[in-house]
């Protein structure tokens, strides 16, 4: 079987096939989650599959990477806010009855914690998917991200920030035992709002007493894939370089 395959998985909340693009042979799952282009192949253009290559090799990790409908939701011009809404929705369920289940049998393995990974928009549906539901994505890697849907999508009530906000008790203590998150955000060309609110979110999660990681690069690291390439490698061989069981490494340092 090839390590890098493309696949057409059919999907009754979407009512089509959504492309997915999967890489590796054997290793810890991870979802990925393109930025605002949607495209499952996004990840090879930008070269992270390249820069991942020895990962991947080893068997350390399996990249999963569909296709995401931002452009019929956060960045669509046309629908009206509840119809946008409604397709996110969709999508998610898409992720979570269809996707998630697939990944699992391809993988041979039955209720196995997957990762979640995302740059620029894409982060904000890592860390949605990962705090909506920590028990199944134990770790999430997000880069550049925006965490507020309100310059997006004011009327998606649930966005990140608000996630973690309106936590009740018995959630914050579900999030502090199931899951990690991992901020990364430059200071440098273009990361405009993403440096602000990956700061609020991390506050937020700080002020909830929820282990994470925030790691602030410098001033000349810009919201481009030369970054995100290095961000990924460093963090993703932390996270699965070392030998042994993936999900019983610490999450964060």
């Amino acid at each position: 079987m090839s390590p890098d395959r493309h696949l057409l998985l059919p999907s009754r909340h979407l009512g089509r096939d959504v492309h997915l693009w999967t890489h590796g042979w054997y290793g810890a799952p991870v979802l990925v989650f393109p930025t605002a282009s949607g495209m499952a192949h996004e990840w090879q253009l930008g070269g992270a599959i390249e820069a991942l290559r020895p990962l991947l090799a080893a068997g350390r990790i399996k990249l999963y990477c569909p296709e995401s409908n931002a452009s019929e939701t956060f960045l669509a011009r046309t629908g009206t806010p509840a119809e946008r809404v409604a397709r996110h929705e969709r999508y998610e369920r898409f992720v979570v009855d269809e996707l998630v289940p697939w990944i699992r049998q391809d993988c041979r393995t039955p209720d196995l914690p997957i990762a979640t990974v995302g740059a620029s928009l894409g982060a904000l549906y890592a860390a949605r998917m990962t705090l909506a539901r920590p028990e199944t994505f134990r770790w999430s890697l997000c880069l550049s991200g925006r965490y507020s849907a309100a310059g997006f999508l004011p009327e998606l009530d649930a966005d990140p920030m608000g996630l973690v906000a309106t936590m009740s008790e018995e959630r914050t203590e579900h999030v502090r035992r199931s899951t990690r998150l991992v901020l990364v955000v430059g200071q440098g060309p273009h990361e405009g709002a993403c440096l602000p609110e990956t700061l609020r979110l991390s506050d937020l999660l700080t002020a909830r007493a929820v282990p994470h990681e925030r790691d602030v690069w410098g001033r000349d690291v810009a919201h481009a894939w030369p970054w995100w390439r290095r961000q990924l490698v460093h963090h993703m061989t932390r996270r699965f370089g070392a030998p042994g069981d993936a999900w019983s490494q610490p999450a964060s340092h």
